[in-house]
């Protein structure tokens, strides 16, 4: 750090410091969710071909570590999950998807959820300035009233990972406010 480092210009915003949303959460900054506030420890990025990304953010309350799920192709689509284990799904479930393919219909926690869509893409650890982008394919349910989500991804032949959450509205989040 140079003497006269405090003369140089900051680098504006990306974003409107007087109207913030949830598009535009990113590491360090804050928000409120479900009477706890939440802060953005990691960002990454998700790309589903034909101009189609998504973002999730991990998120920490102190007391619990979630995953905020950001999806605003025409339609804003939250969703805030946790990590599970793959077992909790059922015996077998990584033999039945690595074989043929996900399940139709799942149950976790006395919950059935139906497969609502099946989607190869490439994933991107932002936080990490990671250059790579990592296969994967992910399968995500939602239960009948779509109130309730799980998704399987399939990091290869080999590696699964779990979660299951709720979808959310956009209104549920407030207070946001950028990294200090």
């Amino acid at each position: 750090m140079g003497v006269f480092d405090f003369l140089k210009k900051k680098e504006a915003p990306k974003y409107d410091v007087t109207n913030l949303s949830v598009k535009d959460l990113d590491q360090g900054f804050v928000f409120d969710y479900n009477l706890k506030s939440w802060v953005v420890r990691e960002v990454y990025k998700y790309d589903w071909g034909k101009n189609i990304f998504t973002k999730e953010f991990k998120i920490d309350a102190g007391d619990e570590v979630a995953y905020l799920s950001v999806s605003d192709n025409g339609e804003l689509d939250l969703s805030i999950t946790k990590s599970i284990k793959m077992q909790e799904l059922g015996d077998g479930i990584r033999e039945e998807i690595r074989k043929k393919e996900a399940p139709d219909e799942l149950e976790y926690n006395g919950t059935k959820y139906y497969l609502d869509e099946d989607s190869a893409g490439y994933f991107n650890d932002v936080t990490a300035k990671s250059k790579e982008w990592e296969e994967l394919i992910s399968y995500d349910y939602l239960n009948d009233e779509e109130t309730l989500c799980l998704s399987i991804t399939q990091w290869d032949e080999r590696n699964f990972e779990a979660s299951a959450g709720n979808v959310i509205q956009h209104f549920e989040i407030s207070n946001i406010t950028p990294d200090a």
